[in-house]
């Protein structure tokens, strides 16, 4: 029923932008690559000071918290976009039926309600950021830098008069993965605020990838990381991965369900 109901508002609600048909391929140079994942994985919106590895280590469990309307929309729309993460890093994730059992909560409020989410769930340092923001996101760590617990916060008729409703729900689940950093060097991704696309680029899903390697480890720095990225780099110009990361991205259930 949703799907009907997704290609009926597509553009009218959802504010979904096309892929560039002539994508710049520079980004599948193995430098380009490693500078991507630095920027976008070691480094973070608020201090550019080199940061060690975060992520998930244990299962993430989801619980969505309505205060709007269209739950079922929103529901399918965060459903097809983890079970896409969740292939991309080959860890699990999974929806929960209480708030106690979560460990990465998503909110989806109204603009009025907004500063008071971001308070109770960021604290009252956040509120600065929300001025200019669309949507909001947030991840804690262990000693060990283990990714414990994150929160999204979508107030859904402020990303809809932007067109960013969508876009808020990949960007925001896809930054508390790991990958917490905005940057103008990395192109295309959704990481890049002038990179029109509201989906994963095969870029984006290459750096989910390399965050989420066996090789890789929470607590990592940038110099530990580098050698791993450069071996798993020139394994994947060997069997095509990098080549073929536009098309294989594309096989999320967004993808078809958006028109491309």
């Amino acid at each position: 029923m949703c799907r009907l109901y997704c290609r009926t508002v597509l553009f009218w609600v959802l504010g979904v932008c096309s892929f560039t048909a002539n994508a710049d391929y520079r980004w599948q140079d193995p430098h380009y690559l490693i500078k991507a994942f630095t920027q976008v994985a070691l480094r973070n919106e608020y201090s550019q000071q080199g940061q060690v590895v975060r992520r998930w280590e244990k299962p993430i469990r989801v619980w969505l918290d309505h205060h709007v309307g269209d739950k079922g929309l929103h529901t399918d729309l965060v459903r097809m976009h983890i079970t896409h993460l969740s292939s991309l890093m080959q860890r699990p994730i999974s929806f929960v039926s209480s708030p106690e059992q979560a460990n990465l909560k998503i909110v989806f409020t109204q603009q009025r309600d907004w500063k008071a989410q971001v308070r109770q769930l960021f604290g009252e340092k956040a509120e600065k950021a929300v001025h200019g923001a669309v949507c909001m996101a947030n991840f804690h760590v262990n000693g060990h830098y283990e990714i414990e617990r994150a929160s999204v916060i979508i107030p859904v008729d402020q990303a809809r008069m932007h067109g960013k409703l969508v876009a808020c729900i990949v960007e925001e689940i896809t930054q508390v993965m790991g990958l917490p950093n905005d940057s103008d060097e990395v192109y295309p991704s959704i990481f890049n605020d002038k990179t029109p696309e509201s989906l994963l680029s095969g870029l984006d899903g290459l750096l989910l990838k390399m965050l989420y390697s066996p090789k890789l480890k929470s607590g990592m720095t940038e110099s530990e990381v580098r050698p791993h990225l450069e071996k798993m780099i020139v394994q994947w110009q060997g069997d095509g991965t990098i080549k073929a990361a536009s098309r294989e991205i594309k096989r999320g259930e967004l993808y078809p369900l958006l028109g491309y």
